[in-house]
Formats: C-alpha cells, sequence, structure tokens
C-alpha cells in the first residue's frame, strides 16, 4: 500500500480509473507507471491518456494489482507515483492573488481518516477553494486511499501540511484571512456572517471537534444548526455546508455589481459592447 505519511521523497500507490485518470490530465506530479488489467474495453481512453504523456503501461494479472491493493478496490488500474508534494502558506495565497479572489481556505484539526479527508479536498475543489492545510501529527496525510476517496480532486487542490495549527492561524490573520472555527457549541449560525472577505474555515474531527487550544485562535466560531436527533455531522459534510454558503454570497455580490454596473450603461453601450 502507499504509505501513510504522503512524503515527497516516497513512492505512491494510486489506484482506481477515476484517480488514476486524473491524476495523468492534472500533470502535478509524474507517474512513473500505470499497470492494468488489459488494455480494450473500459481501460482504452486511459491506457491512450497515458501512453500520450509517455507513461509506460504495462499489463498486469489481478492477483497482482491485488496485493499492491489489498482491499481489491482498484477497478484493474493501478499507477505507481511520486506522493504529491504538499505547497507552503505562501503558495496558497499567492494562488488566490493569481485568480483575483480573496482566499478560502481549509484548516482541519485531526481528521485522521483518509476517507474524509479525501471526500473534504473532493468538497473544496468543487467550491473554488484555494488550499487545505493539514496539521504534521495525528492526522492523515496524502495518500492513495485519499486520492481514490477525492475522485482526483488531490490533484487541482493546494494541500500544506504544518507543524503547529496555532501558529498557522496567526500567520494567516496576520495575511488578512479571517478565520473561524465551525464547532457545535458556537453561538453564532454560520448564515449570520459576511463572507466575502478572505476566509479560513477550521473543521475538526468527528467526535473530537476542534481541540481547545486552536478555537482559542480563531476570530469567531460559527455553529451549523442541527434539528434532528444527531448532535454533528461528518467533517466533509460540514465542509460542503459551509464552503458554499461562501460561494453563494460572493457569487450574489458578484452579480450585484454586474447589474450596478450594467445599470449604469446606456442602452447605445451596452449594445456596443
Amino acid at each position: 500500500m502507499a504509505p501513510a505519511d504522503g512524503s515527497a521523497d516516497s513512492q505512491e500507490i494510486l489506484y482506481g480509473l477515476h484517480a488514476v485518470r486524473e491524476a495523468l490530465k492534472a500533470g502535478g506530479r509524474p507517474l512513473q507507471r500505470v499497470l492494468v488489467l488489459r488494455t480494450d474495453k473500459q481501460f482504452t481512453d486511459l491506457v491512450q491518456l497515458a501512453r500520450s504523456h509517455r507513461v509506460p503501461v504495462h499489463i498486469q494479472p489481478i492477483s497482482s494489482l491485488d496485493r499492491l491493493v489489498p482491499n481489491g478496490k482498484h477497478q484493474g488500474v493501478v499507477a505507481l507515483a511520486a506522493a504529491k508534494a504538499y505547497q507552503t502558506q505562501e503558495e496558497i495565497l499567492d494562488r488566490a492573488a493569481q485568480r483575483q479572489e480573496p482566499p478560502l481556505l481549509v484548516i482541519l484539526d485531526g481528521v485522521e481518516d483518509p476517507h474524509n479527508l479525501g471526500a473534504v479536498l473532493r468538497t473544496a475543489e468543487g467550491a473554488g477553494a484555494h488550499g487545505v492545510f493539514i496539521p504534521e501529527r495525528r492526522a492523515a496525510g496524502l495518500t492513495s486511499v485519499v486520492a481514490k476517496a477525492s475522485a482526483g480532486a488531490i490533484d487541482h487542490m493546494p494541500v500544506s501540511r504544518v507543524t503547529n495549527l496555532s501558529r498557522l492561524l496567526d500567520s494567516l490573520k496576520a495575511a488578512g484571512v479571517w478565520i473561524y472555527g465551525v464547532t457545535p457549541s458556537a453561538k453564532k449560525v454560520f448564515t449570520d456572517i459576511d463572507y466575502r472577505g478572505p476566509v479560513g474555515f477550521v473543521l475538526g474531527a468527528e467526535g473530537t471537534g476542534i481541540r481547545s487550544g486552536v478555537v482559542q485562535h480563531c476570530d469567531e466560531c460559527v455553529r451549523i444548526p442541527l434539528r434532528g436527533k444527531v448532535q454533528s455531522l461528518n467533517v466533509s459534510a460540514s465542509a460542503a455546508i459551509v464552503l458554499y454558503e461562501v460561494v453563494r454570497q460572493r457569487e450574489q455580490d458578484n452579480y450585484a455589481a454586474g447589474r450596478s454596473t450594467d445599470s449604469e450603461r446606456t442602452p447605445l453601450d451596452r449594445r456596443l459592447q
């Protein structure tokens, strides 16, 4: 299986049709070779894509693929790659600046389940977030399981691994990012906040939530109202809810700005655009 720490100097195993295809398309990390059960039918386009990127393709029996991926959920495709490199805080903030967008960041505290991390990466990428921050210790790293769970989003979403979340939050606040902890005990509901500026959300693992020492470094805390008997949501569900509130507010703001600008033009101006 893939290494647990996602270090840049170790070999990583990717598996599953979608995860391998997205890694080839993104080109963010070199694939050393692709192993497939066969080269016809559902594997044809992936094999052609690999060869177009000059990645060697080898046909392997299913027993060999099963040894590489013991749970057997490889869909007949395994790729060997260098682990995805982590990025720095500066690189992630630069990404937002290059897009001319206020930073939208996700900070995870103690999320150890790789499936949850993969799901958060998928949600963050879909919402247009600029980066995800994870701690070095007691947290899932960028492994093949995470890549599979992210459905390819791992190749498009920058991830930074930091030694101390509290120092990270202070650094982000110094850079102008407003930090919100998402916790059930907060007084404010998440929809009561204006997220059109630079924003970072801190989310904790199910059950334990955000550590108190990390909460103290947040600017403010918000909660997601729960109307049923369940006291908490999966971290990826929580991420989706708050991130898409940001998307809603920013798109609404952009639409209103466009309408305002358009209303100031004469009919002739608009026709000549």
